[in-house]
């Protein structure tokens, strides 16, 4: 079977590779997948481009990708709820079930979390961009109805939903949103869908703010020409009741909670390393500062969402590519001039 491989920055080869054993058939509990759609997120773009990031570095090459979707091809013993052709996305977290966090229900802290592509641990945990895919039938969630490519975005609509489940009330709210990546343009969703009752988004980029406008921001602020534009939203002592911050920069999260009104919540999902805080800010408005991190139980409710129509993520799959042009994939995809959701499609049908 061919895979997606990174050997180290700006080294990608699509190889050909055994599968995990001769005529590997899925054991009691797990399910074989033909993949279908895998979307480059920005931790494999972070190895691409990096070799890793931070303190997380490849020592060995790695299959990429953990935004998949396929098709059930065989099925192992025990298992039920599926059929053979079924479409379903499959979240890459695979807790163990047993350590104290898990026990705790706090699955998304695993002790023992085994996450697609990951170099954190060695040997690493090998990533989902293989034409042939043994799943735990728990990770999988069936996504009949929906596209290859939207069961593949079930998995970053997670980090959404998890983060909007984690501030709390959204119905009425007035929500800005730092970074209109993926991860940011997705807040949009997440919070409409849960009753945000105004939503401005700052970026950068005018094509990303453009898809955040398409989607349904009520105000989008490019703070890279238009730097005063919160000021718009100080008097009274704030204006925000939620803020996600989705860039992982330290400007953006002082600019938003200068922003914010008193009592309000600052999310954090973006991850850009260490961050200065205004303390004193965040002090005197008395604001709850939360962290968001990956997801567990929302990923069969973001496929849920998707199939009911009450979140529509096709607008921000911006392109699709072969498995063939990986290479011009991930180049394409470190573009955000270009890019919203790059995708990589594997098979287009059972």
């Amino acid at each position: 079977m061919r895979a997606i491989v990174i050997h180290k920055a700006r080294d990608l080869r699509v190889e050909d590779r055994a599968e995990s054993a001769p005529g590997a058939k899925p054991e009691a509990g797990q399910v074989q997948i033909k993949l279908a759609t895998g979307g480059i997120c920005g931790s494999d773009l972070h190895y691409y481009n990096h070799g890793g990031f931070g303190p997380i570095t490849l020592k060995e090459p790695m299959v990429l990708g953990h935004e998949v979707s396929g098709f059930v091809s065989q099925i192992g013993e025990g298992v039920t709820g599926f059929e053979v052709g079924d479409l379903v996305a499959i979240s890459p977290s695979r807790p163990c079930g047993h350590c104290k966090y898990c026990a705790q229900g706090l699955r998304n802290h695993c002790l023992n979390m085994r996450f697609y592509g990951s170099a954190m641990p060695f040997p690493h945990i090998q990533g989902a961009f293989q034409e042939s895919l043994i799943a735990e039938a728990s990770q999988c969630v069936k996504a009949n109805g929906l596209t290859p490519g939207e069961a593949a975005a079930a998995e970053p609509l997670s980090v959404t939903l998890h983060a909007v489940r984690r501030a709390g009330e959204m119905l009425g709210k007035k929500v800005l949103i730092t970074g209109s990546g993926p991860i940011g343009t997705l807040c949009i969703l997440a919070a409409r869908a849960t009753g945000a009752a105004e939503i401005v988004v700052t970026d950068l980029s005018d094509p990303a703010l453009a898809y955040a406008k398409t989607i349904g921001a009520d105000r989008t602020i490019n703070v890279a020409t238009s730097g005063d534009a919160l000021e718009d939203y100080h008097p009274d002592k704030g204006y925000f009741d939620v803020l996600f911050e989705c860039s992982g920069a330290a400007q953006a999260l002082a600019a938003g909670i200068a922003a914010m009104r008193p009592r309000g919540v600052v999310m954090q999902l973006g991850l850009g390393g260490d961050m200065n805080l205004p303390m004193m800010l965040l002090t005197a408005k008395e604001l709850d500062l939360r962290g968001s991190f990956r997801f567990h139980e929302e990923f069969a409710t973001a496929v849920q969402l998707m199939q009911s129509g009450q979140i529509d993520v096709k607008p921000l799959i911006s392109h699709t590519f072969a498995i063939e042009q990986a290479v011009e994939a991930f180049e394409i995809a470190s573009d955000r001039a270009q890019s919203m959701k790059t995708q990589i499609e594997f098979a287009a049908s059972a």
